[in-house]
């Protein structure tokens, strides 16, 4: 899948923010908010030794906070739509370029619970 500035779609392909968006929508059903600060916003902070597939990373690949995010699929690694002319691919986070810009963690909350 290529990628594409604000793209969200598989027709169209994707930015970061939108792979992600489109992935939440399709695989629970939840509507995410569109671009990665308003995602890191929405989302519950957890530290990194918490990550568990599913959970989303932030990354300072613009010289600002929450520029960047992807979807963390275990074993120190996420899955992103990366940059223009490349296509969604899986990363390794231990890599010096993804460590050094590394900006957090957060849990999508799929459900709350019940009140007793």
């Amino acid at each position: 899948m290529p990628y594409r500035r604000g793209g969200n779609s598989l027709d169209t392909g994707f930015d970061c923010s939108g792979f992600v968006k489109a992935m939440y929508a399709q695989t629970v059903g939840m509507i995410l908010p569109r671009r990665a600060d308003e995602q890191a916003a929405a989302t519950q902070k957890i530290e990194r030794v918490e990550l568990q597939p599913g959970d989303l990373v932030f990354f300072n690949t613009m010289r600002r906070t929450f520029s960047h995010v992807g979807i963390y699929i275990g074993d120190n690694k996420f899955i992103h739509s990366p940059k223009p002319g490349a296509q969604v691919r899986v990363e390794d986070m231990g890599l010096a370029y993804w460590n050094s810009r590394f900006d957090g963690a957060r849990r999508v909350l799929t459900s709350t619970p019940a009140e007793p």
